[in-house]
């Protein structure tokens, strides 16, 4: 069913522009007065609710915190284009404000934000239900409730982290479903591009915090300086460039699940401020005197060896405490190799629906290519270069030859190395390293012509009774 938005302004040309911006994706009611808001929320549904806060009679927050008590599910939008935003932060937990936009909004933003709060709505039906409850006749709806909530839960599920029977990954969720269960910080631990971040979304999912916000942030791709607003917010005024109150992404997950990607990369000063957060279960936005209460959970990860860090005195000791409740290490593709083809293959099928493209499949060489492969950059690697094989492809089938030189020529045991490459043999007779060498050249070769024998012998500068010589002597003639 299409969600249904309430818009309160009492302003008509701006209930109008929100009217044109939303009634394409939404049914729209709007009231110019928070009485006749009042009663269209009396006489039927509503999924979400935007107030703007300057209204007659009463603010927006002080509407929003009445909507709260009477009609609980609904998700509360206040909007507000003036400098009265103390009032707004303050009652964000009290009225159970979803989102705080600022005048004069973006249409694309605000679209953005109804429909994300159109899909919290699903994940608030433990509430509405119990309010239907108490009303009776709510069984029904109750089970429907329910079973939304667990389709939800389903779709993050550990078991749809894609990976091969008996992989290193099978001991790694087991044990994440564990830690799941208990309010504790996590800290992840991996190569980038390993999936840590869609690890820490199957623990939210299969936690208490469920129904609650997954927010996450990157810290090592924001300025130091900024990090602390964008985390815990700002007053207007309180640095060069804050033209308005920002509510910080600690207040904006209150409930759920707060995911710190590269906690690593925090400066001390940083550290000391998060430090304080995770004590006392509050912060204070940049330029406030006034203490915000915060109910998070923290999951943080980073690439970094963070116990040497904290024995070189580059990471607080107390902090680390702190966030390594439960320490899970995430290992890298070339650890698990049997995970590569089925990853591939996912993404493969991902990558083929979003280009428009039929469904396709690797064929055997393809296959031992990604295998061969030591995938320096894990899963984001492996991804753009399936998309490159795919939209330079010729066909539905992809061979070895669709992929770059890169990964040809990288094949461990099989393919020309660079300098200092383990697949280079560290031991043996110069004979013996020369002949892995040409077996390398050749297969490389080969794999890029696709097999075919003629082609590789002019680039090799053989003749092809030359070149089959040596794929005889290499044990490569039965793959020509």
């Amino acid at each position: 069913m299409t969600p249904t938005v309430l818009l309160v302004d009492d302003e008509p040309r701006s209930l109008d522009a929100m009217r044109r911006t939303l009634d394409e994706d939404f049914a729209i009611l709007t009231a110019t007065d928070t009485d006749t808001a009042r009663g269209l929320l009396e006489r039927q549904e509503v999924d979400v609710i935007l107030c703007d806060q300057r209204m007659p009679g009463q603010t927006g927050v002080e509407f929003l915190r009445e909507v709260r008590e009477r009609w609980p599910d609904t998700v509360r939008i206040v909007i507000s284009g003036y400098t009265d935003s103390e009032d707004i932060i303050a009652g964000i937990n009290e009225a159970g404000i979803w989102q705080y936009i600022l005048k004069p909004w973006v249409p694309d933003h605000l679209l953005l934000t109804v429909r994300g709060a159109a899909e919290a709505r699903t994940l608030q039906h433990g509430l509405a239900r119990l309010d239907l409850e108490l009303r009776g006749g709510a069984r029904t709806l109750r089970a429907k409730s329910q079973s939304r909530l667990a389709e939800v839960r389903a779709s993050f599920d550990f078991e749809r982290i894609v990976r091969a029977p008996g992989s290193p990954l099978d001991a790694l969720c087991a044990a994440a479903a564990r830690v799941a269960r208990h309010d504790l910080s996590v800290l992840l631990l991996g190569e980038s591009g390993t999936g840590k971040e869609l690890l820490a979304r199957a623990i939210h999912y299969a936690s208490p915090r469920l129904a609650g916000p997954f927010v996450v942030e990157n810290c090592a791709a924001i300025p130091d300086t900024l990090l602390e607003s964008e985390l815990f917010g700002h007053k207007r005024g309180a640095f060069t460039g804050a033209v308005d109150d920002h509510v910080g992404l600690f207040q904006r997950a209150h409930g759920g699940t707060v995911f710190l990607d590269e906690i690593g990369e925090t400066s001390p000063a940083f550290q000391v401020r998060l430090l304080r957060v995770l004590q006392e279960g509050e912060l204070r936005p940049v330029g406030s005197t006034r203490p915000v209460p915060v109910d998070v959970r923290v999951i943080s990860a980073t690439h970094r060896d963070l116990e040497a860090d904290v024995r070189a005195g580059r990471f607080r000791e107390d902090l680390y405490y702190r966030l390594a409740g439960v320490t899970l290490a995430v290992p890298p593709l070339r650890e698990r190799p049997g995970d590569i083809v089925p990853i591939a293959e996912r993404i493969l099928a991902d990558v083929a629906a979003e280009l428009g493209l039929p469904a396709a499949r690797f064929d055997a060489d393809a296959r031992a290519v990604l295998i061969g492969y030591p995938w320096p950059g894990n899963v984001r690697e492996l991804r753009n270069e399936i998309a490159r094989a795919l939209a330079l492809g010729d066909g539905p089938q992809l061979a070895a030859h669709a992929f770059s030189r890169k990964l040809l020529a990288g094949q461990a045991g099989t393919a020309l190395p660079e300098a200092g490459s383990p697949a280079l043999p560290a031991t043996g007779t110069l004979a013996e390293r020369l002949d892995a060498i040409e077996a390398m050249v050749l297969r490389e070769t080969l794999l890029r012509h696709r097999w075919n024998k003629t082609r590789a012998a002019q680039e090799l500068g053989l003749s092809r009774v030359g070149l089959r010589a040596k794929l005889q002597r290499f044990g490569l003639e039965d793959k020509a």
